[in-house]
């Protein structure tokens, strides 16, 4: 497994993380086997959230790393707060009362990485820093990020930090391009030229912020798969065509897809099945060509000028 480096934090990780928000409900053997074999395959980065199972997804993991005697040292480990049951709170006493949860579910001493879980217009960037100050002061978060920021949202927090944040989590697949459709089009009178994210991929290479995409096989908002989808033929149509070129799968495909464009994006699986994990792992290993790449972008439906 190749590896990316995270933001300026000095984390050297694999360039796949394994999401765990639906590990929940998984058997030990089951979810046994998931850890271990992407271990096995150098994913090394564990991506949680605490509303993921309501908990439950951080405890599971913690019980089968320690049942395969795997050492903390070996694992990144990355996860969310700030989102709460109908509204969403990034005040001191919520950022503070969540990590420390988080760490006791985990059962470990530190995160390598906590982000804050989509933005909180009412958000106050002093009393974040003070909560975040605590966390990394004590040793208990190492280094800190968002997720689903734009690029103004990113500088207020930003500028009341006496620490750099390292990640912004996005949504983004085949079939989910907002961050890059506006500079395939600018200037263009077109649906793709809207700019709907502040110009946040470029953003974030600016900054040497990394993206983490989540829900690489996913189209819309989590309205379904688009591998092997009715919905997309065309896509689907190019994707065996790649797929056969290349030999990978198609889920491998869709990885390395992402995994190609230069800003060094950090693909976040959702799978529980090891057999696709170990498809994305092979897929890690190809490297799509310019005209191969752009033909999957406008099989998605995109347009090129």
């Amino acid at each position: 497994m190749k590896k990316l480096n995270i933001g300026t934090s000095g984390l050297e990780v694999s360039e796949v993380s394994l999401g765990c928000m639906r590990i929940g409900g998984m058997e030990d053997a089951a979810l046994d086997k998931l850890i271990s074999t992407s271990m096995d395959l150098g994913i090394d980065f564990y991506d949680h959230a605490d509303i993921y199972g309501g908990g439950k997804c951080e405890e599971v993991f913690a019980k089968s790393v320690k049942r395969l005697g795997i050492d903390r040292s070996k694992l990144i480990l990355q996860s969310k707060c700030g989102i709460r049951k109908g509204f969403f709170d990034f005040s001191k006493k919520h950022i503070l009362d969540s990590a420390d949860r988080i760490l006791q579910r985990l059962d470990t001493d530190y995160l390598d990485i906590l982000l804050l879980h989509r933005p909180d217009t009412l958000i106050e960037p002093e009393e974040v820093a003070e909560a975040f100050n605590i966390l990394h002061d004590a040793g208990k978060v190492r280094n800190f990020g968002v997720s689903n920021f734009n690029p103004g949202q990113v500088e207020l927090l930003q500028a009341s930090l006496p620490m750099k944040l390292h990640v912004n989590q996005l949504q983004f697949s085949i079939t989910n391009t907002g961050m890059i459709d506006r500079g395939l089009t600018v200037n263009m009178a077109h649906e793709n030229s809207v700019d709907r994210d502040g110009g946040i991929l470029d953003y974030c290479r600016l900054k040497k912020i990394t993206i983490q995409a989540w829900s690489p096989f996913q189209y819309g908002f989590f309205e379904g798969v688009f591998i092997d989808s009715p919905k997309f033929p065309e896509l689907n149509k190019v994707l065996d065509e790649q797929c056969a070129k290349y030999g990978v799968t198609k889920t491998g495909m869709a990885i390395a897809w992402i995994q190609r464009h230069p800003a060094k994006i950090q693909s976040v699986l959702g799978t529980t099945s090891p057999d696709r994990v170990t498809q994305v792992a092979e897929a890690c290993k190809i490297e799509l060509s310019r005209p191969d790449w752009y033909e999957i972008y406008r099989a998605a439906g995109n347009i090129l000028p």
